[in-house]
């Protein structure tokens, strides 16, 4: 019997539902599920990528000595030149904030088995058939770590040893008696520490949580807050956000601003929003899109956590405090 018997109390976590794409291969991080990704192509001589995109999606292609070529976007969030791809290159298209999904199916189209998918920031958007898709599920859920490929013939997981999350836990428990800032340190500590893993399989305790968690009433607080901001803010953003019916499940609201003082008015009121991604600030000129785009796209949190008492705050800070 490998089962152990008595003793101590673990957290008291139950399998319930599957969770999305559980069918591909689960892996230690976003990043390593790229990396996978690129090990089970038969050659890759060179990936394109956006400027506008985080900096960690170099680390797979410095690991495997993998040549890249950077290509810009528009203010659409769509590719700005249409790129000829040599034999062996492939394209590396991200799914922005989770609004590009109908985008990404005519991208796949075009590139078909060249096109890999980041869906980091898309983590409902279902994988289209031919190509290759990543996720990164921590971008949406309480989760420690982990990342998803999906690969058709990928190489054999169980060649990778399986990842031990429990170190990386601290945040997500901080939050529950300090809050958000009690557990920030921890956050960014436990975020490092994902830096320069190696690929393992997807550890016990984040797949237990992803199957703790009921998704769909995730995905529709999500869109119920997202449709709630786009009606109310529709008219002053300046980013074309696609018809909602043509939305899976957003990662955030992207708003796009010249309110150069929105970002700072939001974080001094406790509403924390990021910066994706601040290392395009140094690889773009200051008046390239991408550059503005970095200062000016303001991601509001849409959730499952919260509802219309949160999105009304988040748009009096907005309207009300400019």
């Amino acid at each position: 019997m490998k089962r152990e018997i008595g003793g101590y109390f673990e957290l008291e976590l139950s399998r319930k539902e599957p969770f999305p794409h559980m069918e591909g291969v689960c892996l230690n991080s976003g990043r390593n599920a790229l990396e996978y990704v690129l090990i089970s192509l038969p050659n890759v001589k060179r990936l394109w990528i956006p400027y506008f995109t985080c900096e960690v999606v170099l680390e797979p292609l410095k690991k495997l000595q993998i040549p890249y070529s950077f290509y810009h976007v528009n203010e659409n969030l769509e590719i700005q030149e249409e790129i000829s791809l040599n034999v062996d290159e492939y394209i590396l298209v991200t799914n922005y904030f989770g609004i590009k999904d109908t985008y990404v199916e005519k991208l796949s189209v075009l590139y078909n088995e060249r096109l890999i998918v980041d869906n980091a920031q898309a983590f409902f958007c279902r994988p289209i058939c031919g190509t290759y898709t990543i996720y990164s599920p921590r971008k949406f859920v309480g989760v420690p770590d982990g990342g998803i490929a999906v690969v058709s013939d990928g190489i054999e997981v169980n060649n990778f040893s399986i990842d031990y999350s429990y170190g990386r836990c601290s945040h997500l428990l901080k939050r529950y008696d300090l809050g958000a800032s009690g557990g920030y340190a921890d956050f960014k500590d436990n975020s490092h520490l994902l830096s320069n893993q190696p690929i393992k399989r997807m550890s016990g305790l984040t797949k237990t949580l992803l199957f703790n968690i009921d998704f769909s009433t995730v995905k529709k607080h999500r869109l119920e807050n997202f449709s709630y901001l786009h009606r109310e803010l529709c008219d002053t953003n300046l980013l074309k956000i696609p018809s909602l019916e043509n939305l899976t499940c957003p990662m955030v609201y992207p708003y796009y601003t010249d309110d150069v003082s929105l970002r700072s008015r939001l974080i001094a009121n406790k509403v924390f929003v990021a910066t994706y991604w601040p290392n395009v600030l140094e690889w773009c000129e200051l008046d390239s899109l991408e550059y503005k785009l970095t200062k000016n796209v303001i991601p509001l949190p849409i959730d499952q956590r919260y509802g219309r008492n949160e999105m009304d705050y988040i748009l009096n800070i907005i309207k009300y405090e400019g």
